[in-house]
């Protein structure tokens, strides 16, 4: 009897141990971000995460224009998810994210080591790295354009505003929109303004510093008004057509291969985007220019990107941890690189760039680089849809470019001053 009670109670003992094994197995991380940052490559390698470990990846895609302020109720109530996307940059992972509570220092993840220098920075506090970039940092923000349309035209690549204006009105005329803007995402056609803060810099030397400092302001600058009143005359004069208002992001591709659209906003990863959702429509056939608006010639370049980070208040860290280390892995993140139209490569070392001839000739043509203004100046990055909204009330003609500059210089103050920054009073 006592041997039988013995085997009842090993019996009862490796019970538990498998169940308490099957709970481990049956782990859900959640991940939470904006939509546009987690792409389908990731989500497959998430499956894959998933059968070599039982832990699923529960994404929780946000609407772009909701998921700032979505992100900062969650970690204000300390209820985020267990993995929380976000932009980095150095000022604003403090002032915004304040990562040293909020999220987990992964300093001594075995990835960490790998990750490019300027990401890493932009992603550190102390020395300390908070963040996993997710996209190509070494893409930029430029002007894709339809070298067939340009070709049938004779049109040249502009160097300056007027050479724009003059090309813009040239494709208007032969019947094509010559650029594809999308309002309704809400952060798309902020581009013009903040990835221009190289040639606002340029125009008036010093304006980031002083203006981190609190010794000017955008209403004050001569540049940023020209600026957005060179948005506006764009949309004036027609060159975003008729539909920029309701156009969506995600249908780029699709109007830049009809033809119906002649230039586009876009990294150089486009083309290729292109190409796999219109296979007809030849890699070669785009080409890029930098925005030529203040008359820039100066690559507008950004090494900050949406960026992975473990909150600090979630009871899975030690799974959150092996799902970022996982993407991190040489052959994984090859994997994100060749499956993502757009991107060209990733900021980690041990990976291939998969950049053509086109675009390496694109980068050799601008060896002047500037770093954009949402990553140079302070409380700038994290009010993007507030400026969005300025620009569109400015577009409407509900504002005036003074108004639209005071508005966010206004914005600028109020973050300042929550981040009890000294140098606003």
């Amino acid at each position: 009897m006592g041997i039988m009670k013995k085997i009842v109670c090993v019996v009862l003992v490796l019970t538990l141990c498998l169940m308490v094994v099957g709970a481990i197995a049956e782990t859900t991380i959640t991940y939470m971000a904006s939509n546009d940052w987690v792409m389908d490559a990731e989500m497959a390698l998430g499956e894959k995460f998933y059968q070599e470990t039982g832990i699923k990846v529960d994404y929780q895609i946000v609407p772009s224009d909701q998921y700032t302020n979505l992100l900062m109720t969650k970690l204000n109530a300390g209820e985020c998810a267990d993995i929380f996307g976000s932009q980095g940059g150095q000022f604003d992972i403090v002032s915004q994210l304040n990562v040293e509570k909020n999220a987990v220092d992964l300093s001594g993840e075995a990835w960490a080591s790998t990750v490019d220098p300027l990401a890493a920075t932009e992603l550190s506090v102390g020395g300390k790295l908070y963040g996993q970039p997710t996209q190509d940092i070494s893409a930029v923000w430029a002007v894709a354009y339809n070298k067939k349309i340009f070709s049938k035209l004779n049109l040249s690549v502009p160097t300056n505003y007027a050479e724009f204006k003059s090309v813009c009105q040239a494709i208007k005329d032969s019947g094509v929109t010559p650029i594809y803007e999308c309002v309704s995402d809400g952060w798309h056609h902020v581009l013009w303004f903040p990835e221009m803060g190289v040639a606002m810099e340029n125009t008036e030397p010093g304006l980031a510093e002083k203006l981190n400092k609190n010794e000017t302001t955008f209403a004050d600058s001569a540049a940023a008004a020209t600026l957005l009143s060179q948005i506006k005359e764009m949309v004036d004069l027609g060159f975003w057509g008729d539909n920029y208002m309701a156009n969506a992001y995600a249908d780029g591709a699709k109007n830049i291969a009809s033809g119906e659209y002649a230039m586009m906003v876009a990294n150089q990863g486009f083309p290729t985007e292109v190409n796999a959702a219109y296979p007809d429509f030849p890699v070669d056939d785009i080409g890029f220019f930098v925005i030529p608006l203040l008359d820039n010639q100066i690559l507008n370049v950004n090494p900050v990107c949406p960026s992975r980070f473990v909150y600090s208040g979630s009871a899975n860290v030690d799974a959150a941890k092996q799902y970022l280390a996982f993407l991190a892995k040489p052959e994984n993140l090859q994997y994100m690189i060749d499956n993502v139209p757009k991107y060209n490569t990733l900021p980690f070392t041990g990976v291939k760039d998969k950049y053509s001839d086109e675009i390496k000739a694109f980068y050799a043509a601008y060896p002047t680089h500037g770093t954009v203004y949402q990553t140079v100046v302070k409380y700038l990055n994290p009010q993007w849809m507030e400026i969005g909204k300025e620009i569109t009330a400015l577009l409407q003609g509900d504002e005036t470019v003074d108004q639209a500059l005071k508005n966010i210089d206004r914005n600028r103050a109020d973050q300042a001053a929550a981040a009890k920054d000294p140098n606003w009073k």
